[in-house]
């Protein structure tokens, strides 16, 4: 009988018997018919259904792909012995032919990486404080050139006026 079994650490050995005309969904959520709580798997990753002796997965638009022996896959057929990729997450299909956990030759691939950020708890509690250099880097500017632009405006303003009084003294002194 077929079946899926997780290799990936943490996870590892987790199963799900695969029958004949029934369609296993699998993904993070629980209404799926495996669950796998890893966040690297999509909420409803991909189906895997089994026709005759042979096993049909679906990707359902996940968001880390579904692949086979490395290869990007939105459907196609896996083979007993093949390494079923969800995410980060590696299942091997099995038909009871192979020994449970019997190697399996697959090809090397890049392995991706989901970023963490830095726990604070990772920290060395001398970081936690703000180095002093940064204190110079970043120092609040002067507000000289505000007091200059300040002055020049008020002395401007003063001149327009008295020039504006001298004009009106005129005119008016004129008639």
């Amino acid at each position: 009988m077929a079946r899926l079994v997780v290799l990936s650490e943490g996870i590892t050995g987790r199963t799900c018997e695969l029958k004949a005309g029934i369609t296993t969904t699998i993904g993070r959520l629980e209404d799926n018919s495996f669950q796998i709580p890893e966040p690297s798997v999509s909420s409803h990753h991909c189906e895997i259904s089994l026709r005759g002796k042979d096993v049909f997965v679906k990707d359902l638009n996940s968001t880390n792909g579904t692949f086979i022996e490395g290869e990007k896959v939105a459907e196609s057929v896996v083979k007993p012995g093949q390494i079923l990729r969800l995410g980060t997450v590696e299942i091997r299909l099995e038909d009871g032919t192979t020994p449970p956990g019997a190697p399996v030759k697959k090809p090397l691939e890049p392995k991706s990486t989901m970023q963490q950020g830095v726990k604070l708890n990772d920290l060395d509690p001398k970081s936690h404080t703000v180095p002093r250099a940064a204190d110079t880097l970043f120092k609040k500017k002067s507000n000289k050139i505000n007091h200059v632009f300040i002055a020049i405006g008020v002395v401007l303003a003063i001149i327009v006026i008295a020039l504006l009084a001298k004009a009106m003294l005129t005119s008016g002194g004129g008639q």
